[in-house]
C-alpha cells in the first residue's frame, strides 16, 4: 500500500489518502497524531507526507509517537518522503498551524546507525532510534532555493558553502526540504 497522509485536497492517485478533515474528500478520515494508527503493521511500501508533517506533533510525546507509527506500518525498505517548509522561511513562520520545524538534523535521531556512533562518541545526540525502537535513514535530502539565490549560486556570484552558511542564520533563503528515508526493519531492506 502506499500512503498519502495528511493529504488536505491533494489526494493521489493509487495512494490511500488520509487527511483528519472530511471536507477534503480523503479516502480515510483519521487524526494522524492519534495513535495507534488503524492500519496493520508491515502494511506500507510508500508513506507521504506533502506539507503536513510539520502540522503534527506538537506535543513532542504525539511526534515520537508519530515516527513510531510511521516505522510499525512500514514495511522493510519501503520509503518515506516528508516535504516540508524551510523553518527559516516565511511560509513556516506565518502560518500557525506549522507545530514542527523538520530538518535533516531532526531525521538523524532516528537513524540507528548514526545513534550507534553517536554512543560511541559519548556525543548528546538522543537516541531515539534506540529508544524507540525505530530505523530510518535518509537517502536523499534536497533543498529548493528561492529562484534569486539559486541564480546567484548557478552564475558563481556565491558559492554553495556561503549558500549554507546563509540557510544557518538568514530567512527566506530556501522554500523547502525534501528528505526521502529508507526503513530499516527486519526482512527485505533491513
Amino acid at each position: 500500500m502506499k500512503f498519502n497522509m495528511g493529504c488536505g485536497r491533494r489526494g493521489l492517485p493509487g495512494y490511500v489518502n488520509v487527511d483528519s478533515q472530511p471536507a477534503s474528500h480523503p479516502d480515510e478520515v483519521f487524526d494522524l497524531e492519534v495513535t495507534p494508527w488503524p492500519w496493520p503493521s508491515g502494511c506500507a511500501e510508500e508513506i507521504l507526507f506533502n506539507h503536513s508533517l510539520e502540522h503534527m506533533g506538537g506535543d513532542p510525546k504525539v511526534f515520537l509517537a508519530i515516527m513510531q507509527e510511521i516505522y510499525r506500518i512500514s514495511a522493510p525498505g519501503a520509503v518515506v518522503q516528508i516535504n516540508v517548509p524551510h523553518p527559516r522561511h516565511d511560509t513556516f513562520i506565518a502560518d500557525p498551524t506549522h507545530v514542527r520545524p523538520i530538518t535533516d538534523m531532526t531525521l538523524t535521531l532516528f537513524d540507528r546507525r548514526l545513534n550507534d556512533e553517536w554512543q560511541k562518541m559519548g556525543a548528546a545526540n538522543t537516541p531515539f532510534a534506540h529508544y524507540l525502537d525505530v530505523d530510518f535513514e535518509i537517502i536523499q535530502a534536497e533543498i529548493t532555493l528561492e529562484d534569486v539565490y539559486l541564480q546567484r549560486c548557478q552564475s558563481g556570484e556565491i558559492s554553495e558553502a556561503q549558500v549554507f552558511e546563509m540557510l544557518r542564520t538568514q530567512n527566506n533563503i530556501a522554500s523547502e526540504l525534501k528528505f526521502t528515508l529508507r526503513v530499516h526493519k527486519p526482512g527485505r531492506g533491513a
